[in-house]
């Protein structure tokens, strides 16, 4: 029996095209590159406007093909959830955004698997992280201090309820 083969690619949510980096990343595994192409936006298309890693697992033999779709980075996320083009280039001078606690969690919700973090704490802890590289707040303030809050249990109800 062949060895499955895993093509892995980045793509914008809902705008995979048969061109590179999927077109010749498949083509030679003798698959219909269209149906590849739109079994990756049909799985992506809420991620629209983002970097969506995608796995397209092959069987050579019946010429098969699965997708696992990743989730884009916390970066990206972040974005998505403020309708913001890109970070701060100066993030301690110039914010860029404020996110709630409640945006920091969905975001850690949908990357947790992918996290190494321990619990939803320690992944908001993490979401809360990369807000501050962007320059972005959270609750109208420096992310370093929400999560001395969290570590403080100030937001505890906030997280009771969404876990």
């Amino acid at each position: 029996m062949a060895k499955k083969q895993i093509v892995e690619v980045l793509v914008e949510g809902g705008k995979a095209t048969p061109g590179p980096p999927l077109g010749p990343a498949i083509g030679p595994l003798g698959l219909n590159v269209k149906q590849v192409v739109d079994r990756i936006n049909e799985a992506t298309k809420d991620f629209a406007g983002m970097q969506v890693p995608v796995k397209i697992i092959v069987d050579p033999v019946t010429r098969q093909f699965e997708i696992e779709v990743g989730t884009p980075p916390v970066s990206q996320l972040i974005k998505k959830e403020l309708g913001l083009e890109k970070g701060s280039s100066e993030p301690t001078r110039n914010i860029v955004g404020d996110l709630t606690m409640e945006q920091v969690i969905k975001i850690a919700k949908a990357k947790k698997q992918q996290m190494l973090a321990a619990d939803l704490k320690a992944a908001a802890k993490e979401v809360i992280g990369t807000a501050l590289s962007m320059g972005v707040t959270v609750e109208g303030k420096d992310p370093r201090e929400v999560q001395k809050e969290i570590d403080e249990g100030v937001y505890d109800e906030v997280f009771a309820k969404a876990e």
